[in-house]
């Protein structure tokens, strides 16, 4: 098989731009004209379109997802001595938004599909459990009707980290609208990407708009007037038009990725590699394309020889990262979350993907033995 003439990555995000380059830069123009540059027109209207889209009430815009996470848990007031339920094979980030105010992440291990596996989560609840953050990992739903009882049941909190799953659903119900509180991150590789971060906080309660809307800006109710001790995280005017325009193609962009990636699930046949699952009830928004393969890192190098770019979606799971080598948790202690760090891998897929690069990949998969 001739190699490929030039090296297909695991994300371009240029694609992205050009296929929407007039609006994107007419609305960059527009802003710098308005002389208006935070917590203005863009943002507003950007909570407002953005919690139409997920069907919450509020939207609350913030400087980045991890920010998104760790406001979150502060609004709702768990910090020191509270521990929160959290998927073991998650991006640091997650387990960042409860270390950051003080609690303790207590890991469960991935379901089949990538998610926490709700089945176990009821085992690791103790008096000290405040809260349970899920993570609809890779843009697919988690199950969401055992952990929204298990809350219930329980008098848990509810946090969704949603950063990777902007628009997916759980038997019609978007994520990010479970629970008290839905966390998104804009980085540019997301579905829905700015250019540059972004983040967002969608709640029902207005309390918690509020609490999120006063903090994100100094903790000021009114200008100069400070209410608590907030932090300074602003989803910026840019930003914010920027992902207006984005958002306004989000059926054609979430049809485009399902394309390719129903293509990947038909054509890829290699009994080395292991296809993702969906869930019955769930959507998938492809955030990411993750096979697993026992002989990952041969294959990597098959795949870097034949121009075919792969990244590793994550090499270490948080327990393991000296970051959290506090916790005093060692390897063999999750041993679903370690396997899949030693065997997931994520293969190309961005907008402007075309047909001719799609079957390359495929076609080289295929012929890995």
């Amino acid at each position: 098989m001739e190699i490929y003439k030039e090296k297909i990555a695991t994300n371009r995000l240029d694609r992205g731009f050009f296929k929407y380059q007039d609006e994107f830069e007419q609305k960059a123009l527009d802003v710098l004209r308005s002389g208006w540059y935070v917590l203005g027109n863009e943002v507003s209207s950007f909570e407002q379109e953005f919690a139409d889209y997920v069907g919450s009430k509020y939207c609350r815009g913030v400087a980045n997802g991890l920010d998104a996470l760790w406001i979150a848990f502060r609004v709702l007031g768990i910090g020191a001595g509270d521990e929160v339920i959290v998927q073991g094979n998650t991006y640091i980030a997650s387990v960042m938004g409860i270390t950051i105010n003080g609690a303790t992440p207590v890991f469960v291990e991935p379901d089949e599909y990538f998610n926490i596996d709700a089945d176990k989560i009821e085992e690791k609840i103790t008096d000290r459990t405040k809260a349970i953050l899920v993570v609809h990992l890779y843009g697919q739903a988690s199950n969401m009707d055992k952990v929204v009882v298990l809350a219930k049941k329980y008098n848990l909190r509810l946090v969704e980290d949603c950063a990777q799953s902007h628009g997916a659903k759980f038997n019609g119900k978007v994520t990010g609208t479970f629970g008290d509180i839905g966390c998104f991150s804009f980085y540019p590789s997301k579905n829905l990407g700015a250019f540059g971060d972004g983040g967002a906080i969608v709640a029902d309660d207005p309390q918690i708009a509020e609490d999120v809307r006063v903090f994100r800006n100094y903790g000021s109710e009114k200008r100069y007037y400070n209410k608590v001790v907030g932090t300074n995280s602003r989803l910026d005017e840019m930003q914010a038009g920027l992902l207006r325009v984005r958002l306004s193609h989000m059926p054609e962009l979430e049809a485009e990725k399902r394309k390719i990636c129903n293509r990947y699930l038909a054509e890829l046949k290699n009994p080395a590699i292991t296809l993702p699952k969906i869930r019955e009830g769930a959507t998938h928004i492809w955030h990411q394309f993750v096979i697993r393969c026992e002989r990952r890192d041969e294959l990597i190098k098959y795949l870097d020889e034949r121009n075919i770019g792969t990244i590793i979606h994550y090499p270490i799971p948080p327990h393991l990262s000296e970051a959290y080598a506090y916790l005093g948790m060692k390897k063999g202690d999750l041993p679903i979350t370690e396997k899949y760090a030693k065997t997931v891998l994520s293969i190309p897929l961005y907008i402007g993907m075309t047909e001719e690069e799609q079957s390359y990949v495929i076609d080289v998969l295929n012929a890995f033995r």
